[in-house]
């Protein structure tokens, strides 16, 4: 009957599917790595990519010649208003910036509001804005209503569409590694862990301990990140989840003691490790280009990583014996129990495996963000859910056909919003598909009764 339950839920032909598409990704991924090495070219308008993050706004009314200094990490930017007011520029290492307003530029008449300095930290491939407000500008633009960062969302054409369809797909990827550890918790114990991300965090944290503060090579930093993230999980389970499920604790109380962790755990790496962005790897990544597309060469083989990780989870879960155990467990645990299958002892290897991917996806997205910092999980943790929740509860593929969706939507939705708020899109895709389809892409509809 177990068997009869698994052979309901898998589909020979989508998987096929999936993991044709997925060797596919990996030879793109290789095949771009032989691009010629790429020149930084200046802009008019900065667009944020694998090298370059964005500071921009809009002063109302000042017109053009109003200077302000970008200042941090090592890099000194100046930049001026074009005749709407509206400035950027771009830097290319991630950190915290000075950012300053010469008010001996401002025109006459016209003063600042506020204070003419202020600090922000940038991601690589992100853009930011900085407000600085101004009492007296009578010039061109003081009335037209534009926001500071809506120049973000501005400037379509088919060279950006190139990039960010890319990083999309890079995004997806990454976000993949984290979701499907979330997405197999949730298919074998029922519980939405909202400490999961948190795991992401650790991941890179102890990424830029191994690899920038203990000089580690890159390769065995990954290694060790990977099998102390996935301790990690084996304690959780065996200190937290299972004496829960062993005292009948709901659901619901589970979740509760899932966010207390997560809050916990974030504010021991402020702790711990500060506030500020930091980088695992110091030096300025080395780019490439083939056509409009500019990546990094970390971009390129943590792609490549990824592809190869989500291939062998997907071979463990479909091939091995303790794979078709997993997914007996994920279908019907008190089922798979009467078949003599140990599901504490799934569970606990769950939640291992779990754990280590979300850590490997960590350090993955440290690398190619080149910075990352406590909170990182956190802004994760909507994306993850969205991905699981759209490709279906529960299931693992559908888990990885969720993220690629919600990554690729987020990275081009900066044609229509600005900055951060990106991230907003994939809660807006999420509602509309399960409008649609309820039960995700691969999820099956419950009956009641």
């Amino acid at each position: 009957m177990v068997n009869t339950a698994i052979a309901r839920r898998s589909s020979p032909v989508s998987l096929r599917v999936i993991f044709g598409v997925l060797l596919g990704l990996l030879v793109l991924s290789f095949t771009l790595g032989t691009g010629a090495p790429a020149a930084h070219a200046a802009s008019d308008v900065c667009v944020a990519n694998a090298e370059t993050a964005c500071f921009n706004g809009t002063i109302k009314g000042v017109g053009a010649g109003v200077k302000l200094t970008i200042d941090g990490n090592g890099q000194n930017v100046v930049a001026e208003t074009d005749k709407d007011g509206k400035w950027n520029a771009a830097v290319t290492t991630a950190g915290v910036y000075t950012i300053t307003l010469d008010e001996k530029t401002l025109p006459a008449g016209v003063t600042l509001k506020g204070d003419a300095v202020q600090e922000r930290d940038i991601t690589l491939g992100f853009t930011k804005g900085a407000i600085f407000a101004v009492d007296g500008a009578t010039g061109e633009g003081a009335d037209n209503g534009q926001s500071q960062e809506q120049i973000a969302a501005e400037g379509f054409n088919w060279d950006r569409l190139a990039q960010q369809v890319v990083s999309g797909l890079r995004l997806g990827l990454l976000l993949a590694l984290a979701s499907i550890g979330l997405s197999l918790i949730y298919g074998t114990t029922g519980l939405s862990s909202f400490s999961h991300a948190e795991q992401v965090t650790l991941g890179g944290l102890l990424g830029y301990t191994f690899a920038n503060v203990l000089g580690l090579n890159i390769f065995v930093t990954i290694i060790i990140v990977v099998i102390l993230t996935g301790a990690t999980g084996y304690i959780q389970d065996a200190v937290i989840w299972k004496p829960l499920r062993k005292k009948g604790l709901s659901l619901t109380q589970m979740i509760i003691v899932t966010i207390g962790l997560a809050l916990a755990m974030q504010y021991t790496f402020q702790m711990f490790w500060g506030a500020k962005t930091i980088r695992i790897i110091k030096n300025n990544p080395d780019t490439f280009t083939i056509g409009p597309v500019t990546l990094t060469f970390e971009s390129i083989w943590a792609m490549g990583l990824s592809v190869i990780v989500l291939i062998l989870v997907g071979l463990f879960l479909l091939k091995t014996r303790t794979g078709r155990a997993t997914r007996a467990v994920s279908d019907n645990p008190a089922l798979a129990a009467a078949s003599g299958i140990d599901v504490d002892r799934i569970i606990r290897l769950v939640w291992v495996i779990a754990t280590a991917l979300a850590g490997l996806s960590g350090v993955m997205l440290g690398l190619v963000l080149n910075g990352i910092n406590w909170q990182t999980g956190m802004q994760l943790l909507l994306l993850m859910f969205a991905a699981v929740t759209l490709g279906g509860l529960g299931t693992a593929f559908g888990a990885l056909v969720g993220s690629l969706i919600i990554g690729m939507t987020v990275e081009l939705a900066n044609f229509v919003v600005p900055g951060d708020f990106k991230y907003a899109t994939a809660l807006v895709l999420l509602i509309i598909i399960l409008l649609v389809r309820p039960q995700g892409i691969f999820g099956r509809k419950e009956r009641i009764g």
